[in-house]
């Protein structure tokens, strides 16, 4: 399908060029965290039943997770420009009838998605405080899609409680720095963590991504720390397994 890409677009391709996706340094391009994020989610069932992004950006996520499930995903997203990107790189690679992006603030999302209805969350939400003392980007965009301006931890943990089955599945990528304040959010909304993973940036180098997978009602016992990820090569370079997820060999 042909899509018109505005003046600051470009055209990403990944995944051995099986994945288009829409990206603007403008507005929002996404991070190896929401590549990481969708190679860690692993929904039961062959991901059958409804499956939603919380924060979709600009859909690479959603786009990402499409291979390998056969429900239907959809992504939340509050930026209209960004929901607007994720919705035309979704019929650019003609998956309307997979992915629906909804272009509305996450608190409101319950009147389009019914309570208890949802097998899998998956999240990369913002990731730093918005105090007044914070640096935040002046790019409206950037700042609202890393500082928690439009939605912090305990409201997307707690969306997530709402929006899942008893059994449901909760993933979501964040900084390590925060983990104790991550296990409280979980913990409150009853998410019980079962499986963590630290992603470090190289060898030596402390962790500066976690991934973690929590079931709501999940028992409190059988939580697995799995082995680590490492980035990237001493020479900046991504490492290969790294590169095995970006090219989808890891599928294979």
């Amino acid at each position: 399908m042909k899509i018109e890409l505005h003046g600051d677009e470009r055209l990403d391709m990944l995944y051995r060029d099986e994945v288009q996706i829409i990206q603007s340094r403008e507005v929002f391009s996404f991070s190896l965290d929401a590549v990481l994020l969708a190679n860690f989610a692993n929904p039961r069932n062959a991901g059958r039943g409804t499956i939603v992004d919380l924060g979709a950006g600009n859909g690479a996520i959603s786009l990402f997770m499409a291979h390998k499930v056969t429900g239907h995903i959809i992504g939340v997203e509050i930026q209209e420009r960004l929901a607007e990107m994720a919705t035309r790189s979704v019929q650019l690679n003609d998956l309307t009838d997979k992915i629906t992006i909804i272009n509305k603030d996450m608190r409101d999302i319950l009147t389009d998605i019914r309570p208890g209805s949802v097998e899998t969350v998956v999240s990369n939400p913002p990731y730093f405080e918005a105090t007044e003392q914070s640096h935040k980007n002046p790019n409206e965009h950037y700042a609202i899609a890393r500082h928690e301006i439009k939605a912090d931890l305990a409201l997307v943990t707690d969306t997530a409680k709402k929006l899942l089955k008893s059994g449901g599945h909760f993933y979501m990528v964040h900084r390590p720095d925060r983990l104790f304040e991550i296990i409280d959010a979980l913990r409150a909304n009853n998410l019980i963590p079962k499986r963590i993973q630290f992603v470090y940036p190289k060898v030596g180098k402390e962790a500066n991504v976690i991934l973690i997978e929590s079931i709501k009602n999940g028992r409190l016992t059988g939580a697995q720390i799995l082995p680590p990820i490492i980035t990237h090569n001493a020479d900046d370079t991504y490492r290969d397994e790294v590169w095995a997820i970006y090219e989808g060999r890891n599928r294979d």
